[in-house]
């Protein structure tokens, strides 16, 4: 069955999600992921992002950098987009490719053509 592995350019510590949450205010422009931005808003899960996840017909798997790299040897530029068919990774969306999103629904309709064909 196929998967879609979303990796955040982040780290999954307490301490690191308070920086990335101070980031994301202050200095928008600069934050260094795009994936975050386009799912995320300041305070949590944005509401279109929530409704593709719950409404996917495919599994969705989300890491934060540390946490995929303890299961996964392969190392990639952060944020990518993962499709994983039968234990084989291969890259969806790479890091270029989400920071040409701008918005969160633009994101969804390039995955759903991406997966859907």
């Amino acid at each position: 069955m196929t998967e879609l592995i979303f990796i955040y350019n982040a780290k999954s510590d307490r301490l690191n999600s308070l920086i990335e949450f101070a980031h994301k205010i202050v200095s928008p422009s600069t934050y260094a992921c795009d994936l975050c931005t386009l799912t995320h808003g300041n305070f949590g899960e944005r509401e279109t992002w929530k409704t593709f996840k719950d409404n996917a017909n495919i599994p969705l798997t989300f890491y934060h950098i540390d946490e995929f790299e303890k299961l996964f040897p392969d190392r990639f530029t952060y944020p990518v987009i993962l499709k994983n068919e039968a234990n084989q990774l291969s890259v969806l969306l790479n890091a270029e490719a989400i920071a040409s999103f701008k918005t969160t629904e633009a994101l969804i309709e390039a995955l759903q053509e991406l997966v859907e064909g």
